[in-house]
């Protein structure tokens, strides 16, 4: 199932993508008020959510909506870094020292916008975009094993780990950078994980006003998915609702020559194969949004 979060008439809503339309989950509202509800109840949850999408007949086009990130705010939102070789490769050129482990960061939850919702430069004026697979942590997880993993994830979702250059290195860790009010857009649903039948076998993109930027494969990453949960719940407990932003390819603005960072009117699209697409218009620094 593709799952998601939308505005109409002022109203916040669960839905389910079906046939290009959305099918309203208003009438399991008692039940599953909120993303986080359906994903805390794992199979229970979604076999109920599939048996009521199956016999609706309600629908809501999805022209005559505005598309809200697809969970609420969720407890952790850990990105890592350096997680694809020509990647890495572009970042040492710019004096960045090579790492022998996992590298991560978080993002202020705070930072989550829509799939749709324009971007706030703020005070940046080396803003960046960095198209990335991300996972819903669904199952509690601690001292996962590898092999264990895949049981902890929820689904799948598109994001942009969007970056204030000139901000990310003011201090030792990259938070404050990548933290930013609106700089965190995801969507534009929660693919459930068993519509994935390889999370590691998935084209990603990302174009800026058309022109492709990056282009890999997730089998690039250096620390698969499944790595990436074992490691993080040895040190802390993974959460049900709880984000990972698994790593970015290379083709970043800040590696080209000279750098291409992205200006108000920039239209930011990030899309991976099977899951789904989110675009974002680079608004005016400060603008009302």
């Amino acid at each position: 199932m593709r799952l998601l979060r939308y505005e109409s008439a002022g109203r916040v809503g669960l839905g389910v993508l079906k046939e290009g339309a959305i099918v309203p989950l208003t009438a399991l509202r008692d039940h599953f008020p909120t993303m986080l509800a359906i994903i805390e109840g794992g199979q229970a949850a979604l076999d109920r959510v599939a048996a009521f999408v199956a016999q609706s007949d309600e629908t809501i086009p999805l022209g005559e909506v505005r598309l809200l990130a697809p969970i609420e705010r969720p407890g952790k939102y850990m990105a890592i870094g350096m997680n694809y070789r020509k990647h890495v490769e572009e970042a040492e050129h710019l004096g960045a020292k090579p790492v022998s482990h996992q590298f991560w960061f978080n993002k202020q939850t705070t930072c989550l916008a829509g799939p749709y919702d324009p971007i706030d430069p703020h005070v940046s004026t080396q803003l960046d975009y960095e198209v990335e697979l991300g996972v819903v942590i669904g199952n509690t997880a601690r001292n996962v094993r590898v092999a264990d993993a895949p049981n902890h994830v929820f689904g799948y979702f598109v994001a942009n780990d969007v970056s204030a250059r000139d901000w990310q290195f003011h201090s030792p860790t990259f938070t404050v950078g990548k933290s930013f009010d609106t700089h965190g857009p995801i969507g534009p649903w929660i693919v459930t994980a068993d519509e994935i039948d390889d999370p590691h076998a998935l084209t990603l993109r990302c174009l800026v006003n058309g022109e492709v930027r990056q282009e890999s494969s997730t089998g690039e990453m250096i620390f698969n998915i499944w790595e990436q949960i074992a490691y993080l719940s040895t040190a802390f407990t993974l959460e049900p609702g709880d984000l990972i932003a698994t790593g970015t390819p290379d083709g970043v603005g800040v590696a080209m020559q000279p750098p291409k960072f992205l200006q108000p009117g920039d239209m930011v699209r990030c899309e991976i194969d099977g899951v789904g697409a989110i675009e974002n218009r680079v608004a005016q620094p400060g603008q009302q949004l």
